[in-house]
């Protein structure tokens, strides 16, 4: 009685304990079914999306860029094939060890590369190195197995096939920076890509960028590629043509040689620009490939500063070349008739001052003409008086001085123009009446660009015609191949009469006939032009300007339009301390002049041999 009692008592203890069983059971079975349920239903996509990405790899194709070519299509910057180093950071399991294997295959610096990873999340990829030889790659492929994340991947690197020629026009590339990818101008470039840093390289990188195309490829644990999945093809960029006649150019920077200084050609009806030459330039093969930071610096830190562009951004004092501007302030105001004569016998006393002219026992009577011609500035000391700064100043405006010309090129500068609103505004002083006397033959506190004084001779050239200069001609569409022509700037037109720029231009061809630029006198074409000679430091008139250090040596100027009768070029020629202007920068005009005027002459016969 008492066994089956107790075994029935065991049962249902039995009963009980299953009955927990059962209910703990089925409770981890529901557990298991919710956690089902959120990983398989609720997060799916995400753990779909996940297991893909750790699978498979999505690689940017960046896309060529455009080729840039001059006026005639001779080629300025292409792409060549190269092998570019990049790194897949979900890939790498220890970038300390990786970082310190990479110096044992490849000239690196790991410092930059440390801190670029610094900056970077566990995922994307980043560009490691550009530019690397062929040797260098299959050595990294060989020990891929010891960098993992590590991959080769061909692009193009950019090339420019004439070196140092127009670097400060063409530019050069380089690597998105960090601060850039900030900039709200880049928000639709990744960490990487290849873009303008200087010239037009830089204001034209828009057409030249072209689109990215993407690649994804599976990948096996170690992050290797087993095979390629889709693939979309980048679209290169637009190609464009400069108005530069790159013959030209390559002939402006050899007259110039090892001298600093700038040649500006424009075409004074459209505002093409021909040349735009600065010496000493740079060759942009060396920074678009990389540059290391002590280069970089060492090239910041160059006195001749070869980066900077001496044509738009070097302010000189125009010296005589402003006396243009002065016959036009002249005539325009009507002070004076053009033949109407003042006397010079080599000085003029101002005040407590004597103001000397350059040609010390004077010039004699002296009109308008022979003013310009002989560069007499005792005259325009005269003239300036009597005009005073501020109508100087309303008309060098006019010319385009003291304003930036609006060419298509970064940092271009503005020069000065002074006034007596501007030295009470900057300097908290009245205007000296004394202070004109030096502005009005291109001194004191007056400067101007060299690409300022082409566009300023441009303007007389053409009868008062103000034109942009511009250097983009035309646009070859990827996309459709076809060839979009810029259209041509609009106009202004001064108010002056052409009257006024024929007494003008009178004076400037007797510059080249009989006056202080006869070495610019040509046996092709007529040449009409100025010679300036910009001072430097003040030299006392018995200083012997030989034994004065070259760098306090004045500045050579010449502007210059041929031919006379139809201008078809200006130009402004400027060399850094090299004396006057006629026998230093006058030549090189000429010669630049010629040689246009002689590829006219062989185009234009044989438009007319094959058209008829």
């Amino acid at each position: 009685m008492f066994d089956t009692s107790r075994q029935a008592n065991e049962l249902a203890d039995i009963q009980s304990r299953l009955i927990f069983l059962k209910v703990g059971l089925l409770m981890i079975l529901v557990l298991l079914g919710l956690r089902l349920w959120q990983l398989q239903i609720r997060d799916g996509v995400y753990y779909q999306d996940l297991s893909r990405n750790n699978r498979t790899r999505s690689i940017v194709l960046d896309p060529a860029r455009g080729l840039l070519f001059d006026r005639h299509g001779e080629l300025l910057a292409n792409n060549i094939p190269s092998f570019q180093l990049y790194l897949s950071l979900e890939d790498v399991q220890d970038r300390d060890v990786l970082l310190s294997k990479l110096p044992e295959y490849l000239n690196v610096n790991v410092q930059a590369i440390s801190e670029k990873l610094s900056t970077k999340r566990r995922r994307g990829r980043i560009k490691l190195k550009s530019g690397l030889t062929l040797k260098e790659a299959a050595l990294i492929e060989s020990h891929r197995i010891e960098l993992p994340g590590v991959a080769i991947q061909p692009e193009y690197q950019r090339n420019y096939p004439l070196g140092a020629y127009a670097s400060h026009v063409i530019g050069y590339v380089g690597e998105i920076s960090e601060a850039q990818l900030k900039d709200p101008e880049f928000l639709d470039l990744q960490a990487g890509r290849i873009i303008g840093q200087y010239g037009v390289e830089r204001t034209l990188d828009t057409h030249l960028l072209g689109e990215t195309g993407r690649k994804v490829i599976e990948v096996d644990a170690f992050g290797y590629p087993k095979r390629s999945l889709s693939i979309q093809r980048p679209l290169a960029g637009n190609d464009l043509y400069l108005t530069l006649d790159i013959r030209l150019q390559r002939l402006a920077e050899d007259l110039l040689g090892e001298e600093s200084g700038a040649i500006v050609a424009l075409d004074p009806w459209n505002g093409d620009v021909l040349v735009l030459a600065s010496r000493p330039g740079f060759n942009p093969n060396d920074l678009s490939g990389g540059i290391s930071p002590q280069a970089w610096q060492l090239l910041l830190q160059d006195s001749r500063h070869p980066l900077t562009n001496r044509a738009i951004q070097g302010q000189y004092p125009p010296g005589s070349t402003f006396k243009i501007v002065m016959a036009a302030a002249l005539l325009g105001t009507q002070t004076m008739r053009a033949d109407d004569s003042l006397t010079c016998h080599g000085s003029f006393p101002f005040g407590k001052r004597v103001f000397r002219d350059w040609k010390r026992w004077g010039h004699g009577s002296v009109d308008l003409t022979k003013a310009i011609a002989e560069s007499c500035d005792v005259y325009f000391y005269k003239v300036g008086n009597l005009l005073g700064i501020d109508s100087i100043a309303t008309y060098s405006r006019q010319f385009g001085l003291g304003s930036k010309t609006g060419i298509n090129l970064l940092s271009e500068r503005s020069g000065l123009v002074p006034s007596s609103e501007w030295k009470k505004k900057n300097r908290g002083e009245p205007w000296y009446p004394g202070e004109t006397i030096s502005v009005a033959i291109g001194q004191g506190f007056l400067s101007a660009t060299p690409i300022q004084m082409a566009k300023a001779v441009a303007i007389v050239a053409t009868d008062g015609q103000v034109v942009q200069p511009r250097l983009l001609k035309g646009v070859r569409l990827r996309r459709t191949g076809n060839l979009k022509e810029e259209p041509t700037p609009s106009t202004q037109q001064l108010s002056l009469s052409p009257q006024i720029f024929s007494q003008i231009k009178e004076g400037l061809a007797a510059v080249v006939t009989k006056g202080t630029g006869k070495r610019a006198q040509s046996n092709i074409v007529s040449i009409a032009g100025k010679t300036g000679t910009a001072q430097v430091i003040a030299l006392k008139d018995d200083d012997d300007k030989t034994e004065v250090a070259k760098k306090h040596r004045d500045h050579a100027w010449f502007v210059a339009f041929a031919p006379v009768e139809q201008p078809k070029i200006a130009v402004a020629v400027i060399v850094e301390h090299m004396g006057h202007g006629g026998s230093a920068a006058a030549p090189l005009a000429k010669t630049l002049i010629e040689a246009y005027m002689n590829v006219e002459v062989t185009t234009q016969a044989f438009r007319l041999k094959t058209e008829g």
